[in-house]
């Protein structure tokens, strides 16, 4: 469902975030391998939900077009979540004013134009696994079966797509 989605999403870019920043840790010479996010991020990530139709629109474009894409388009979403949220809260959580000199208003950072192409990719391949996702849900009192968790019974359909 939508709402499932949405969940898997919001923590899916979570950990994500917390890999990244945790990953710049190490490469500015921290053993310690600090990673971080912001709880605003959940529902942010979460709303990916909502770009699933653009990937089933965009799909058959050529990984490089689809990749700029992906990227503009993140550019945009974190631009405005920023804003947004600087609009609400008086503050943007992250805040990109003295990090890169390639930075829009403290916002985005244009540097960072390679890992929203490539989250773009990655996130079409979470969608299309997502889509094959297939849950059963088994009712009450239905004796065990195998491969059963709890009253759920979750499989895998096989692939309409090629990879592209």
């Amino acid at each position: 469902t939508m709402l499932i989605r949405f969940l898997l999403y919001g923590f899916m870019g979570w950990i994500g975030e917390i890999l990244f920043t945790g990953t710049g840790s190490l490469l500015a010479g921290s053993l310690q391998l600090t990673g971080h996010t912001y709880l605003w991020m959940f529902p942010i990530y979460g709303l990916a939900v909502f770009l699933e139709p653009m990937h089933d629109r965009i799909r058959s474009m050529p990984w490089l077009v689809r990749g700029t894409i992906w990227a503009g388009l993140f550019f945009i979403i974190e631009y405005l979540s920023g804003w947004t949220l600087k609009l609400l809260i008086g503050v943007c959580p992250w805040d990109y004013s003295l990090a890169s000199p390639y930075m829009l208003d403290g916002l985005i950072r244009l540097d960072y134009f390679p890992v929203w192409f490539t989250t773009g990719l990655l996130f079409e391949k979470i969608h299309d696994f997502l889509n094959r996702l297939q849950i059963t849900y088994i009712p009450e009192g239905t004796p065990k079966i195998p491969g059963v968790l709890g009253h759920m019974r979750v499989a895998l359909k096989p692939s309409e797509f090629s990879d592209k």
